[in-house]
C-alpha cells in the first residue's frame, strides 16, 4: 500500500469467515490442512510439547488418510461443499450490498483463502473499518475467539490498526432462530408427524464449560427457542453433541448414544438438524448423513432424515445483510 487513499475513512470491510476445508480430498492437502487445525491451542490446549509430538508422531502420520476417504464421499464436481456454499454465500451478499464503500471477502480460519489474505486484500484497497463475522451461531472458545486471535495476529504486523468491529455469535437472532425453523418446516410440513428430531452440535471438551466457555448454553437455548416456536412437544425433541475425538470427556449426551437408544426403543423416523453448522459441510454430510444413518439403521432404526443448513438460502443471506447493516451503523 503506497500511501492512504484520501476517501479512506469511508471504506469499510466486511469479513465472512468459517472453519475451513482442504483444498483437495487427498492425503496431501489433508495432512497440511489438519496440520493447520490441530495447532491451534484453542482447538487442543494440551502440552505444547507433548502434544506437538503426538500430532506429528502419530495424529499426522495416519489421519490424513483416513479423513481424505471421508472427503472423497462428499466432494462435488465444484469443490468441498463448505467452500461451495461459503462461494455463494458472499456472491449473494455482493449482490444484496451492492455499495461503492463496501468490499465483502471471504477468509477461512484453517486452509484458503486464508484470513491474512482477506485482511491483506482490504489493507490494499484501503480499508480501515473492518466488520468481521464468523459464521459460528453458537460463539465458542476453539470458533469464534480462535478466529478473533488470528485476525489479532495479523493485525499486529501492520503499520497502523483499522477499526475493527467483531460480531461473537448469534445463537438467539430471531431471523436466524427463523430460518431454522422454515428450515426444519421445508422438510417436515407437519410438525405433529415427528417421531423423535435431535438439534445436532458441535461437540467439545467438558472442562471448556467448567472452565468458563458458555457454548453449551448458547446450544441449549437456541434448541429450546426453536422448538418452542415450532411447538414441538418436550418429548418428541432433544439436544445431543457430535464429533468428539480423543478419550476425556467431552459435552454431552453424546449423538451416537442418543442414535442407538432411540432405534432400540422404537422409533422408526428419526430427524436430525444441525443449527450449529451455518452450512453444509463434511460434519453433516458425511457424519450425519452416512454414518448415523447406517447406526440408526443398524440398531432397528428404519429412516434417519437429515435437515439441511441454511446454507446461502434467502433466510440465511437475509439474516447475514441484516447484520452487516446493524452493525456498520456509525461508520
Amino acid at each position: 500500500m503506497e500511501g492512504f487513499d484520501p476517501d479512506y475513512s469511508s471504506k469499510i470491510g466486511v469479513l465472512v469467515t468459517n472453519l475451513g476445508t482442504p483444498d483437495s480430498p487427498n492425503k496431501g492437502s489433508l495432512r497440511r490442512y489438519l496440520k493447520e487445525f490441530l495447532s491451534d491451542k484453542r482447538v487442543v490446549d494440551y502440552n505444547r510439547f507433548l502434544w506437538y509430538i503426538i500430532l506429528h508422531g502419530i495424529i499426522l502420520n495416519i489421519r490424513p488418510k483416513r479423513s481424505a476417504k471421508l472427503y472423497k464421499k462428499i466432494w462435488t464436481q465444484n469443490g468441498s461443499p463448505l467452500m461451495v456454499h461459503m462461494t455463494a454465500i458472499i456472491n449473494k451478499l455482493k449482490s444484496k450490498l451492492n455499495h461503492n464503500n463496501l468490499q465483502i471477502e471471504l477468509g477461512m480460519r484453517y486452509g484458503n483463502p486464508s484470513l491474512e489474505s482477506a485482511l491483506e486484500n482490504f489493507k490494499k484497497n484501503n480499508v480501515m473499518k473492518i466488520l468481521t463475522i464468523p459464521l459460528y451461531p453458537q460463539a465458542g472458545s476453539p470458533t469464534s475467539s480462535s478466529t478473533f486471535d488470528e485476525i489479532a495476529r495479523v493485525l499486529r504486523k501492520w503499520p497502523w490498526i483499522p477499526s475493527v468491529r467483531f460480531v461473537n455469535g448469534y445463537h438467539d437472532r430471531d431471523d436466524y432462530i427463523k430460518g431454522i425453523q422454515n428450515s426444519i418446516n421445508s422438510s417436515i410440513p407437519n410438525i405433529t408427524d415427528i417421531e423423535m428430531i435431535i438439534f445436532s452440535f458441535h461437540g467439545m471438551p467438558f472442562r471448556y464449560l467448567k472452565e468458563g466457555d458458555p457454548y453449551y448454553c448458547f446450544c441449549h437455548k437456541t434448541a429450546r427457542l426453536i422448538a418452542e416456536n415450532l411447538r414441538i412437544d418436550k418429548e418428541k425433541y432433544s439436544l445431543a453433541f457430535q464429533s468428539r475425538f480423543g478419550r476425556e470427556e467431552w459435552l454431552k449426551p453424546y449423538i451416537d448414544e442418543k442414535i442407538i437408544n432411540y432405534a432400540k426403543n422404537g422409533i422408526k423416523t428419526l430427524h436430525v438438524v444441525s443449527p450449529g453448522f451455518s452450512v453444509d459441510c463434511l460434519e453433516t454430510l458425511e457424519e450425519i448423513q452416512i454414518q448415523y444413518n447406517d447406526l440408526f439403521k443398524q440398531n432397528g432404526g428404519e429412516k434417519l432424515v437429515y435437515i439441511p443448513c441454511l446454507n446461502s438460502n434467502e433466510d440465511q443471506i437475509s439474516m447475514l445483510h441484516s447484520m452487516i447493516n446493524e452493525n456498520i451503523k456509525g461508520w
